[in-house]
Protein backbone atom coordinates (compact mmCIF):
# COMPACT_ATOMS: atom_id res chain seq x y z
CA UNK A 1 0.00 0.00 0.00
CA UNK A 2 1.25 3.67 -0.56
CA UNK A 3 1.19 6.11 1.84
CA UNK A 4 -2.58 7.97 1.31
CA UNK A 5 -4.43 4.39 1.60
CA UNK A 6 -2.50 3.70 4.38
CA UNK A 7 -3.59 7.40 5.98
CA UNK A 8 -7.20 6.77 5.07
CA UNK A 9 -7.03 3.55 6.43
CA UNK A 10 -5.51 4.66 9.70
CA UNK A 11 -8.29 7.37 9.60
CA UNK A 12 -11.00 5.01 9.30
CA UNK A 13 -9.25 2.81 11.89
CA UNK A 14 -9.36 5.68 14.80
CA UNK A 15 -12.87 7.06 13.77
CA UNK A 16 -14.20 3.86 14.11
CA UNK A 17 -12.70 1.88 17.05
CA UNK A 18 -14.82 2.43 19.23
CA UNK A 19 -17.46 1.58 17.69
CA UNK A 20 -16.51 -1.72 16.93
CA UNK A 21 -15.10 -2.22 20.45
CA UNK A 22 -18.54 -2.20 21.89
CA UNK A 23 -20.47 -4.01 19.14
CA UNK A 24 -17.45 -6.86 19.21
CA UNK A 25 -18.34 -6.43 23.55
CA UNK A 26 -21.78 -7.55 22.71
CA UNK A 27 -20.68 -10.36 20.69
CA UNK A 28 -18.13 -11.73 22.82
CA UNK A 29 -19.08 -10.42 26.30
CA UNK A 30 -15.69 -10.02 27.42
CA UNK A 31 -13.26 -7.02 26.70
CA UNK A 32 -10.38 -8.99 26.13
CA UNK A 33 -12.00 -11.46 23.89
CA UNK A 34 -13.61 -8.16 22.39
CA UNK A 35 -10.29 -6.18 21.68
CA UNK A 36 -8.88 -9.51 20.08
CA UNK A 37 -11.97 -9.70 17.97
CA UNK A 38 -11.49 -6.21 16.41
CA UNK A 39 -7.65 -6.51 16.27
CA UNK A 40 -8.85 -9.40 13.98
CA UNK A 41 -11.12 -7.52 11.98
CA UNK A 42 -9.12 -4.48 11.71
CA UNK A 43 -6.35 -6.73 10.10
CA UNK A 44 -8.44 -8.00 7.49
CA UNK A 45 -9.38 -4.76 6.66
CA UNK A 46 -6.17 -3.83 6.42
CA UNK A 47 -5.68 -6.36 3.43
CA UNK A 48 -8.61 -5.93 1.83
CA UNK A 49 -8.45 -2.14 1.77
CA UNK A 50 -8.89 -1.21 -1.56
CA UNK A 51 -11.64 -3.36 -1.69
CA UNK A 52 -13.20 -1.60 1.62
CA UNK A 53 -12.11 1.55 0.40
CA UNK A 54 -14.11 1.11 -2.35
CA UNK A 55 -17.24 -0.20 -0.46
CA UNK A 56 -20.49 2.14 -0.90
CA UNK A 57 -21.01 1.56 2.86
CA UNK A 58 -17.68 0.65 5.16
CA UNK A 59 -18.89 0.91 8.25
CA UNK A 60 -21.13 -2.29 7.03
CA UNK A 61 -18.37 -4.41 5.54
CA UNK A 62 -16.25 -3.93 8.39
CA UNK A 63 -19.07 -4.72 10.22
CA UNK A 64 -19.97 -7.95 8.55
CA UNK A 65 -16.18 -8.74 8.32
CA UNK A 66 -16.65 -8.38 12.62
CA UNK A 67 -19.31 -10.62 12.84
CA UNK A 68 -17.88 -13.27 10.10
CA UNK A 69 -14.59 -13.29 12.34
CA UNK A 70 -16.56 -13.73 15.65
CA UNK A 71 -18.89 -16.57 14.66
CA UNK A 72 -15.84 -18.27 12.55
CA UNK A 73 -13.95 -18.30 15.61
CA UNK A 74 -17.15 -19.17 17.79
CA UNK A 75 -17.21 -22.49 15.23
CA UNK A 76 -13.63 -23.76 15.63
CA UNK A 77 -12.98 -26.07 19.22
CA UNK A 78 -10.71 -24.44 20.21
CA UNK A 79 -11.99 -21.56 20.84
CA UNK A 80 -14.65 -22.97 23.22
CA UNK A 81 -13.42 -21.59 26.90
CA UNK A 82 -14.62 -20.96 30.02
CA UNK A 83 -14.68 -16.91 30.45
CA UNK A 84 -13.80 -15.80 34.23
CA UNK A 85 -15.67 -12.64 35.13
CA UNK A 86 -13.54 -10.12 36.99
CA UNK A 87 -15.89 -8.73 39.58
CA UNK A 88 -14.30 -5.37 39.79
CA UNK A 89 -14.53 -4.70 36.21
CA UNK A 90 -17.05 -2.19 35.20
CA UNK A 91 -18.28 -3.25 32.05
CA UNK A 92 -20.82 -0.50 31.38
CA UNK A 93 -20.15 1.61 28.62
CA UNK A 94 -22.65 4.26 29.92
CA UNK A 95 -24.13 5.19 33.33
CA UNK A 96 -27.55 2.79 33.42
CA UNK A 97 -30.78 3.91 35.28
CA UNK A 98 -30.87 -0.24 37.02
CA UNK A 99 -27.65 -1.96 37.03
CA UNK A 100 -28.93 -5.01 37.98
CA UNK A 101 -31.07 -5.15 34.84
CA UNK A 102 -28.18 -4.36 32.69
CA UNK A 103 -26.46 -6.98 34.25
CA UNK A 104 -29.65 -9.64 33.68
CA UNK A 105 -29.62 -8.44 30.19
CA UNK A 106 -25.91 -8.66 29.81
CA UNK A 107 -26.01 -12.67 31.18
CA UNK A 108 -29.73 -13.59 29.33
CA UNK A 109 -27.86 -12.20 26.10
CA UNK A 110 -23.97 -14.16 26.74
CA UNK A 111 -26.28 -17.35 27.18
CA UNK A 112 -27.39 -17.40 24.13
CA UNK A 113 -25.42 -19.16 20.80
CA UNK A 114 -23.10 -17.46 19.14
CA UNK A 115 -25.34 -16.79 15.89
CA UNK A 116 -28.59 -15.92 17.28
CA UNK A 117 -26.22 -13.18 19.51
CA UNK A 118 -24.94 -11.74 17.06
CA UNK A 119 -28.60 -11.33 15.14
CA UNK A 120 -30.07 -10.05 18.35
CA UNK A 121 -26.89 -7.43 18.52
CA UNK A 122 -27.20 -6.51 14.84
CA UNK A 123 -31.05 -6.26 14.94
CA UNK A 124 -31.45 -4.22 18.54
CA UNK A 125 -27.87 -2.53 18.48
CA UNK A 126 -26.62 -1.95 15.46
CA UNK A 127 -30.02 -1.35 14.25
CA UNK A 128 -29.80 -3.19 10.96
CA UNK A 129 -32.88 -4.29 9.51
CA UNK A 130 -33.74 -7.67 8.71
CA UNK A 131 -32.01 -7.71 5.25
CA UNK A 132 -28.67 -6.24 6.46
CA UNK A 133 -28.42 -8.26 8.98
CA UNK A 134 -28.72 -11.77 6.69
CA UNK A 135 -26.00 -9.80 4.40
CA UNK A 136 -23.75 -9.53 7.49
CA UNK A 137 -24.22 -12.69 8.71
CA UNK A 138 -24.34 -14.11 5.04
CA UNK A 139 -27.88 -15.93 5.08
CA UNK A 140 -31.32 -15.90 4.62
CA UNK A 141 -33.96 -12.53 5.84
CA UNK A 142 -36.14 -15.81 6.84
CA UNK A 143 -32.99 -16.93 8.92
CA UNK A 144 -32.28 -13.83 10.44
CA UNK A 145 -36.47 -13.70 11.28
CA UNK A 146 -36.21 -17.15 12.69
CA UNK A 147 -33.11 -16.74 14.69
CA UNK A 148 -34.31 -13.07 16.27
CA UNK A 149 -37.64 -14.94 17.06
CA UNK A 150 -35.82 -17.79 19.22
CA UNK A 151 -33.58 -15.29 20.37
CA UNK A 152 -35.70 -12.94 22.27
CA UNK A 153 -38.00 -15.62 23.18
CA UNK A 154 -35.37 -17.02 24.99
CA UNK A 155 -34.00 -13.62 26.67
CA UNK A 156 -37.96 -13.41 27.57
CA UNK A 157 -37.48 -16.90 29.66
CA UNK A 158 -34.30 -15.69 31.11
CA UNK A 159 -35.23 -12.26 31.86
CA UNK A 160 -37.34 -11.33 34.59
CA UNK A 161 -41.16 -10.15 33.89
CA UNK A 162 -40.79 -5.85 34.47
CA UNK A 163 -44.66 -5.37 34.07
CA UNK A 164 -47.75 -7.23 35.57
CA UNK A 165 -49.98 -7.06 32.85
CA UNK A 166 -48.31 -9.02 29.57
CA UNK A 167 -49.65 -7.99 26.33
CA UNK A 168 -49.73 -10.59 23.37
CA UNK A 169 -50.11 -8.79 20.11
CA UNK A 170 -52.48 -5.96 21.58
CA UNK A 171 -54.32 -7.45 24.28
CA UNK A 172 -54.05 -7.82 27.70
CA UNK A 173 -53.35 -11.68 29.02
Amino acid sequence: MTDQPDQAYREYVTDRQHMFRRLAYLLCQDWHSADDLVQNTMVKLYLRWERVAAATDRDAYARTVLVRVFLSERRTSWARRVVLVDAGQDTTAVSDPDPAAAVAVRAALAALPPRQRAVIVLRFYSDLSVDQTADALNCSAGTVKSQTSRALAALRRALPDEEPAQHHRGVPR
